[in-house]
């Protein structure tokens, strides 16, 4: 079979094939998504609203546009992403009913939490959320995490509106009325690095409730830690907390809609980790983000991720590089289905290929070996042209270690027609 019969009959049918199994393997692979997600977070002056920040920086590095939702907390978050309005969210650990939101999934959690009651020094110490009875509390505006926890602690401790004023105030407008004495207390639930905390604690008109009995608390609800605010833990100058306080404290937790793209939170997982990895007032390096204290059962590509970090893809490639190879490898199929064949045709092809480079010279010599009815000069010419012949075989003509013998048996049959051509001239 000639090189081009090759060609012909068995190459072509088989790239041929294999372009129509690409074609039809392609069908299956599922496409790009849409380099975009929307989160909700809390107000604009909310630790989860500044955090979401730094992940759209981030994520803008990555050609990701994040989209962000400013809200009234927790429970406004899951309403949105139950709703499609929002992919993912901040949630409060200890909010979500998992019956109620069937269709969300747990992240991760991201950071602690701690529970922050603030209260009126007027000259005397409150240990127990139980004396606050008959005082006016500000238990965070509607929608938020923060009201949902202050709601349950306060009946647990029998305070109703019954017996104590109960108001709903954000944040900063908690701060502004508990210093200026129109409240006597406020719950918060918030980051240590929250600037509404640090204003607190360094007026002396102001007290952090130290809860005496945080273990119960633990115990009563499983979403809650206890951690401790050690003495100048917030500003050493200022030495503020005066003392330790033993607060408790939930988590701060990333949830989504089941229906997510796993490439995107995948690389939303990538980037988070850098925002969360490091050191801070209650958390150690690299504890979060975490799969510990989910209310929800963990996405499964999170869960993944989180346990195994990044593939041996993504450790060679950048990230959308590594996924658009995972995500063609259905394509591996119809690749190795084309391969196979490919070889069993090249491997002929290639052997033509080289013993052709020898065997072109066997024409030349055979006409060259026939001299019955030669004259002696025309012997002495066919003698000259194969000195000549064997010249430039040794000169144009190199061959792979594997065909050597061949490329000798030809030097051999040169000197062998050489030979019985001097013979012949010699008679």
């Amino acid at each position: 079979m000639s090189a081009l019969q090759l060609i012909f009959k068995v190459l072509l049918p088989i790239v041929f094939s294999g372009i129509l199994m690409f074609y039809f393997a392609s069908e299956f692979v599922e496409p790009a998504p849409k380099k975009e997600l929307t989160i909700a977070t809390g107000s604009k002056t909310s630790n989860y609203y500044k955090t979401a920040l730094k992940y759209q920086e981030l994520l803008a590095a990555q050609n990701v546009k994040l989209n962000i939702i400013s809200t009234s907390g927790s429970v406004e978050n899951l309403d949105l992403i139950n709703s499609g309005k929002a992919d993912l969210g901040f949630v409060q650990a200890g909010i979500i009913d998992a019956r109620d939101n069937v269709d969300v999934e747990s992240l991760a959690s991201v950071y602690y939490e701690p529970l922050w009651i603030f209260y009126k020094n007027h000259g005397y110490t409150i240990d127990y959320i139980v004396e606050l009875i008959g005082k006016k509390i500000s238990i965070g505006v509607n929608g938020s995490g923060t009201q949902y926890l202050a709601i349950q602690m306060l009946i647990d401790n029998g305070i109703t509106t019954d017996n104590t004023e109960i108001v709903s105030y954000s944040a900063e407008e908690s701060k502004e009325k508990l210093l200026s004495g129109e409240i006597d207390a406020m719950f918060l639930v918030s980051s240590p690095q929250s600037q509404t905390v640090a204003q607190l604690l360094s007026d002396p008109s102001i007290e952090l409730l130290s809860l005496k009995r945080v273990q119960a608390y633990t115990q009563k609800y499983n979403f809650l830690l206890s951690v401790t605010l050690h003495e100048g833990t917030i500003d050493l100058y200022k030495n503020l907390p005066s003392q330790n306080k033993q607060l408790l404290a939930t988590t701060a937790n990333l949830v989504c809609k089941k229906d997510i793209n796993d490439e995107l939170i995948r690389i939303f997982l990538k980037q988070i980790k850098i925002v969360h990895n490091p050191q801070s007032i209650f958390e150690k390096a690299n504890q979060f983000p975490s799969l510990n204290h989910l209310d929800t059962s963990a996405n499964e590509e999170a869960q993944n991720y989180l346990t195994n970090g990044d593939s041996w893809l993504e450790s060679i490639f950048p990230f959308w590089i590594a996924s658009q190879i995972d995500r063609l490898k259905i394509l591996l199929i119809p690749l190795l289905t084309l391969l196979f064949p490919l070889f069993k045709g090249i491997l002929p092809l290639y052997t033509w290929s080289i013993r052709s480079k020898i065997y072109k010279w066997y024409k030349r010599l055979d006409s060259l070996e026939y001299v019955e009815s030669l004259s002696q000069s025309a012997i002495a010419e066919n003698i000259k042209e194969l000195e000549s012949m064997k010249t430039e075989l040794q000169e144009q003509t190199k061959v792979p270690l594997s065909y050597k013998g061949e490329y000798y048996n030809l030097l051999l049959h040169i000197d062998l027609v050489a030979k019985e051509l001097k013979l012949r001239l010699a008679d």
